[in-house]
């Protein structure tokens, strides 16, 4: 199954068509607005900016399974990131991304690519899953990871045919 094939919806509660993103590369976060890793919404809107001509996009889902971090609407969270981080990427609607009522694109990309030692739980926000252009989940990254590793790993499937 493709993650195109997922019914997702907007930070307004706007059907989000997936298929439209056929032939771009993805990388799917679970964001929050009072994590320490909040500032990678800056880097995360870099690497959208810097790549997003070559078939890039992000997709973030604001998550409040970790601590209580993302409080707010998924509206708020998207004004918070527009105001704090200058974020233009999608930020889509708030999720489940762990047990009972889990969305059923992160049940999807969970499934694909495994984290540590095989388990499907996703351990905090921030976590990252890198996404084919053809829609198949290609890895997952822990939500420490940013700069260079990310770079690489996107630069090599961006230059996939």
């Amino acid at each position: 199954m493709s993650i195109h094939d997922h019914e997702c919806y907007t930070h307004r509660a706007e059907p989000f068509n997936l298929h439209a993103l056929q032939g771009q590369v993805l990388l799917v976060v679970n964001v929050a607005s009072r994590c320490g890793f909040t500032p990678q919404l800056k880097e995360l809107e870099t690497l959208y900016q810097r790549y997003r001509d070559r078939g890039f996009t992000v997709l973030g889902f604001p998550c409040n399974q970790f601590g209580r971090q993302s409080p707010e609407t998924a509206e708020a969270f998207c004004a918070f990131g527009e105001r704090s981080f200058g974020v233009t990427f999608p930020l889509m609607e708030k999720v489940k991304v762990n047990g009972q009522g889990t969305h059923p694109l992160f049940v999807e990309l969970k499934r694909a690519a495994p984290g540590v030692m095989g388990t499907r739980l996703v351990k905090w926000n921030f976590t990252k899953f890198l996404v084919s252009r053809d829609g198949q989940t290609i890895t997952r990254f822990g939500p420490r990871t940013r700069g260079r590793e990310l770079r690489l790993a996107l630069e090599y499937e961006l230059d996939q045919p």
